[in-house]
């Protein structure tokens, strides 16, 4: 057994790397003797940490605030059944993003129950989100454990995570090459592993007492570390990808994007990530590349004209989600931009990730990230399918159900401005909710009069998540295509029906500028505001909130048992699969543990099954009925049953 020994914050600290099994003894009695938390970690190949590698762990520590052991489990059976025996004996657990990563690992690597690992562990990545939810080009501290022990700990420990990667160059290794080549026992590598638990320990103790300091309400930690438990299972279950349609997807986006880029090129365009180049092209035509409601076109910082997605989906006659407005004639150079750059990024961002990321079984284990933003909203990343292009079926359909499963999501139905009404207590808003009215179309009633049109009714829905997201006149216009004038005028009127919403938001920003300009959210959660961006605190409190109903919906649904049918949460949406006898009942279940009441306004949710793929929630026309085509067409399900795509179309099968 060899030791690494060093100074934090003048307390001196020493770390036991084992070496052989006969070293194993004093590690399992230090284990079985401790009654302070103790910090797990992993040193594993990469990030990948569901990959199936039945290899992937090389290294798990446990330590206390001075005395740190490194197990190389990649040494053979003797050291992993050391280490279960002494995560199984700990009474309590400490780890940094331990639900997402390390909890999931030694589950898979191990063998042992995920609950197990998770019922007694403390998340200090959670807890740090808690004081702070900022990032660090936020002006927060960050939620990595090196800038957290900078600031509670010792900033001048070692920075053992760069020393680390100046190895990994001297070994000819790259960073996603080096965790699986760097030498067992290498001095930085082993220093760094049994650093890692050291300051995790010393983090845990700074971190509560901030929480108490700030006053955090301690049911608000509890419930963030289930949140994350429950969205560790889905991430190990994982999701089914269909790896032959996905090639026959990257093959067809990549010949969309020749295309468009040869339709560039012959408009003069050499290069399309050439802002320049397309703006003379674009000034070639005879565009004037002013949007609308400004007087001169928009430049950027150094002054040159731009051609950002705004100005060219203006040009191309489409919203910023790819819908047609009917405002002008479309730019063809315009279409053809928009189309190669998104042909591109669909290819290398969704089709080609995700096959280099489907694991052995076939299967890929999306990241889910139950604090991401600073309101507490969650992420799905690598691969992201958080950013999947709002609407769209061909990326979608890659993911299957199981087999004889279907597919189901259950949405919030508009929980935004039903959290805002609650919020603020928004009488007509509320009224209107409670009888069952479209609060886009009440709304625009209210806004236009009785004889409002779907135009009007468009404008009043960019105004209300306007209201919620923080944009302005501007982005409205841009949404909509409607004169800057039209859309001031809806502004104020909007403000004149629903007067609460300014008041709220008023008393959201007195409440700030007294509490250090930050926000408490009602489930008790520390919003930090921005000076210059005092008007966001509707949007972070309306968000924050309409995140924690998801959450709650979550646990609902682990205590109703429904936990292994989800799949994924996907902003106010549930992804699940069940088998296809029972996928009613357990849509109708999730939509229930999806129903509640938040200061005397129904938060509903809205169950949907459809086929196989999770595409085929997405095959709809424009009146917003299912394509049978598409469906027999494209899903594995309706293929078989062409009569029942068809009876999709049916009224009441698309009410249901």
């Amino acid at each position: 057994m060899r030791e690494v020994r060093g100074l934090l914050a003048g307390r001196p600290w020493t770390g036991h790397v084992l070496e052989r099994v006969e070293d194993l003894p004093a590690f399992v009695k230090w284990g079985l003797r401790q009654r302070v938390p103790v910090a797990v970690d992993s040193e594993t190949k990469g990030l990948a940490i569901l990959s199936g590698d039945p290899e992937y762990i090389r290294l798990v520590q446990m330590g206390n605030e001075e005395e740190a052991f490194v197990i190389p489990v990649e040494l053979g059976e003797p050291f992993r059944v050391a280490v279960r025996d002494v995560l199984r004996a700990l009474p309590r657990i400490v780890g940094h993003n331990y639900h997402a990563y390390d909890a999931p690992a030694l589950h898979a690597y191990l063998g042992m129950d995920y609950d197990e690992l998770c019922r007694k562990a403390t998340d200090t990545m959670l807890l740090s989100k808690l004081v702070d939810p900022r990032a660090v080009h936020e002006g927060g501290i960050g939620s990595s454990l090196k800038p957290l022990s900078d600031h509670y700990i010792d900033p001048t420990a070692a920075d053992t995570q760069g020393d680390l990667t100046a190895v990994f160059r001297t070994l000819k290794l790259t960073k996603e090459t080096g965790w699986a080549g760097i030498p067992l026992f290498h001095p930085t590598y082993v220093e760094y592993a049994a650093l890692d638990v050291i300051l995790t320990a010393r983090l845990l103790s700074k971190l509560e007492a901030e929480l108490r300091r700030f006053g955090v309400p301690q049911r608000l930690v509890d419930y963030e570390h289930e949140v994350a438990r429950i969205c560790g299972h889905m991430q190990i279950r994982g999701f089914l990808l269909d790896p032959d349609y996905t090639r026959h997807l990257a093959d067809e986006l990549r010949e969309e994007e020749e295309t468009n880029t040869r339709i560039v090129r012959s408009y003069g365009v050499e290069k399309l990530g050439s802002p320049t180049q397309i703006v003379e092209a674009l000034l070639g035509m005879g565009e004037s590349l002013i949007m609308p409601g400004k007087s001169a076109p928009e430049r950027t910082a150094g002054g040159a004209i731009k051609a950002d997605k705004s100005v060219l989906c203006a040009l191309a006659d489409t919203d910023l989600y790819g819908k047609r407005l009917h405002i002008r004639t479309p730019n063809p150079l315009a279409v053809a931009v928009i189309k190669a750059k998104r042909a591109a990024k669909w290819r290398t961002a969704y089709a080609d990730n995700f096959l280099s990321t489907v694991d052995r079984n076939g299967r890929i284990h999306p990241g889910i990230r139950t604090m991401q933003a600073r309101t507490g909203r969650m992420s799905v990343t690598n691969p992201a399918v958080q950013t999947l292009p709002s609407g769209d079926w061909k990326i979608r359909r890659a993911f299957l159900a199981e087999p004889g499963e279907r597919i189901i999501s259950v949405d919030f139905q508009a929980v935004e401005l039903r959290v805002l009404a609650a919020l603020a207590g928004v009488t007509k808003m509320k009224e209107a909710i409670n009888a069952g009215r479209d609060l886009h179309s009440f709304t625009a009633e209210l806004v236009f009069g009785p004889g409002f049109t779907k135009k009007h009714r468009k404008i009043s829905k960019a105004i209300g998540f306007g209201v919620v997201y923080g944009g302005g006149a501007n982005t409205i216009q841009r949404q909509t295509g409607a004169p800057m004038e039209e859309v001031k005028r809806a502004v104020a009127a909007y403000h004149r029906a629903y007067p609460e919403v300014r008041r709220a938001a008023n008393r959201w920003q007195r409440e700030a500028f007294a509490n250090g300009m930050v926000t408490t959210s009602v489930t008790g959660r520390r919003l930090p505001l921005d000076r210059d961006r005092t008007y966001a605190v509707t949007n972070y409190q309306v968000q924050s909130a309409a995140r924690d109903c998801l959450g709650q919906a979550l646990i609902n649904m682990d205590e109703a048992g429904l936990l292994p049918y989800l799949r994924l949460p996907v902003h106010d949406e549930v992804i699940a699969s069940a088998p296809e006898r029972e996928a009613e009942d357990v849509a109708r279940a999730i939509g229930e543990c999806m129903t509640f009441n938040l200061f005397g306004v129904p938060i509903d949710s809205d169950p949907d099954v459809s086929g196989q793929s999770w595409g085929s929630l997405y095959m709809k026309d424009p009146d917003d009925k299912y394509l049978p085509e598409l469906l027999i067409e494209h899903d594995p399900y309706f293929a078989s049953r062409p009569e029942e795509a068809h009876r999709m179309r049916e009224p009441e099968a698309a009410a249901a």
